[in-house]
């Protein structure tokens, strides 16, 4: 089969399961053949001609499935390979790192918070995530591998998960030094909602064994069908429903985290919402107090608002582009130039410390706030002048054409070339991605961000304003240039602007 079409960025994704979207194409043989290829591509990275590679698994319906075919496609090239069974993603990397382990490389099988009826595959060697090249460079190599049944499933079973989650209580201990150094949460309240993925650990594995009360906690029991809901900080009805429990439980913080945790979100005592802007200015202010100056790195989307909070407590933010690859690359970059970035994070809840090997880890982001818990610091109090937009909107604009990237790189010269015709706009400055513009007080008061989108035929548009009554105003200044273009599908401006009338 073509592998090509497996591809998702830096990572595997694909229809696993019959469903009514479409017709299976992330099969067992697919998988196999991957997982062989992954094995062959290291084994020329990394001069090794003998290899130990870990696998794990999210709590999918296919992953138990997935793990014994990966295994058999990294056996068939002769791998000594390492069962962790139900794992999250960052532990997978994590294999490769701590003493006593290291292996060559690691495989994850998750599909993060798609359906359930979808999966992928995520690799890891000790320098980290592979990138979108090191997959293109798989699915090649994939299609010319071939096998002798036979299959061999062979691995070692090891409970990695525990190693992991004991080196995050450790991290807690150190930094908390409480008087009770064992039981440093001790006399908060914490809850998770794991939305029937994997990061149930974090409450009987971290947790509790802090001292942390965790009544309240919910959907902690792996089960594919998420019959909750979505594992996904950034789903309306998941935010709602741990926003609903840490208010009935009165706990001191609500944890929320993905399929394979490597993002999170939080909700304060009030109800306040840890993600996006929120998530990222309480995260540089713990960065810059310990490294004071640090550039904070983020996509292309985040607030004017968070940009002014980072430069106020003494930060330098760069606003880069979307995808979290992106944007742990940019921070990485910094620092080899020599410019000090600790902290690289996508409004997404995907982020990154330099100290924990710019492994974006949702467990360990949760670390850094349980810290200054621990610490006896309010996390409300840390963010109290943040600056959020009274009104902020994503729209999606489907493109009416084959030829995606000519037709979006058109739109977005069209939009450029208009801005100094329209009263109010200006062109933001240092824009790494697509059109960013500026919109002053009497015209909408905020900004809109038109960009290409890294895997879709679409053209996403962020709008915010400072005005409650803001994004529409500014809508339909964009509609009036967009109009002309048929090449999109602008339904759903015309929606939006027709609902806020």
């Amino acid at each position: 089969m073509d592998y090509t079409k497996l591809q998702n960025g830096s990572d595997i994704r694909g229809i696993a399961m019959e469903n009514e979207t479409g017709a299976v194409n992330l099969t067992e043989d697919a998988v196999r053949h991957l997982a062989a290829a992954f094995a062959s591509w290291l084994k020329k990275k990394s001069g090794k001609s003998s290899l130990k590679i870990a696998v794990g698994r999210d709590s999918r319906l296919t992953g138990e499935k997935f793990v014994l075919t990966t295994i058999e496609g990294l056996n068939s090239q002769g791998v000594e390979c390492f069962n962790c069974g139900l794992a999250s993603t960052p532990a997978m990397f994590m294999t490769t790192v701590t003493e006593g382990y290291k292996y060559d490389g690691s495989i994850m099988i998750t599909a993060s918070h798609l359906p359930w009826y979808r999966n992928g595959m995520k690799f890891f060697t000790p320098a980290g995530g592979l990138e979108h090249d090191d997959i293109s460079e798989l699915t090649a190599i994939a299609a010319d591998i071939t096998f002798s049944e036979p299959f061999d499933a062979s691995a070692q079973e090891i409970d990695f998960m525990s190693v992991y989650a004991a080196h995050l209580c450790d991290t807690i201990r150190a930094a908390v030094k409480a008087d009770d150094y064992e039981h440093p949460l001790k006399g908060l309240h914490v809850i998770v909602d794991a939305g029937n993925g994997g990061g149930g650990f974090y409450v009987s594995k971290v947790l509790e064994p802090l001292g942390a009360n965790t009544e309240g906690s919910q959907f902690l029991e792996p089960d594919g069908h998420f019959p909750n809901h979505i594992p996904n900080p950034e789903n309306k009805e998941a935010a709602e429903s741990i926003k609903s429990a840490t208010l009935a439980s009165k706990a001191d913080l609500g944890i929320i985290f993905d399929t394979d945790v490597d993002r999170a979100g939080a909700i304060l005592p009030s109800g306040r919402e840890l993600t996006r802007n929120a998530l990222i200015a309480v995260l540089s202010r713990i960065a810059l107090s310990e490294h004071p100056g640090t550039t904070i790195v983020t996509d292309s989307v985040t607030s004017s608002g968070l940009a002014e909070f980072i430069t106020k407590h003494g930060g330098v933010h760069r606003r880069f582009k979307r995808g979290y690859k992106n944007v742990i690359d940019e921070s990485i970059r910094l620092n080899k130039e020599g410019t000090d970035s600790q902290l690289a994070i996508e409004t997404s809840g995907h982020g990154a410390f330099k100290e924990n090997y710019f492994l974006d880890d949702g467990a360990y982001l949760m670390v850094k706030l349980l810290i200054e818990m621990g610490k006896g610091h309010k996390l409300d109090e840390m963010i109290e002048d943040l600056k959020e937009p009274k009104q902020s909107v994503e729209l999606r604009f489907p493109v009416l054409a084959e030829n995606v990237p000519v037709i979006a790189d058109n739109v977005l010269d069209v939009i450029t070339t208009s801005v100094n015709l329209v009263d109010g706009w200006s062109l933001a400055p240092d824009n790494h991605e697509g059109v960013r513009v500026n919109v002053d007080a009497a015209h909408g008061n905020g900004w809109f961000l038109l960009r290409k989108s890294l895997h879709e035929p679409i053209m996403p548009l962020n709008i915010e304003s400072d005005d409650a009554d803001g994004c529409p105003i500014i809508a339909k200044s964009i509609y009036e240039i967009l109009k002309r273009e048929d090449t999109l599908e602008l339904q759903p401006i015309i929606d939006f602007i027709g609902s806020s009338l």
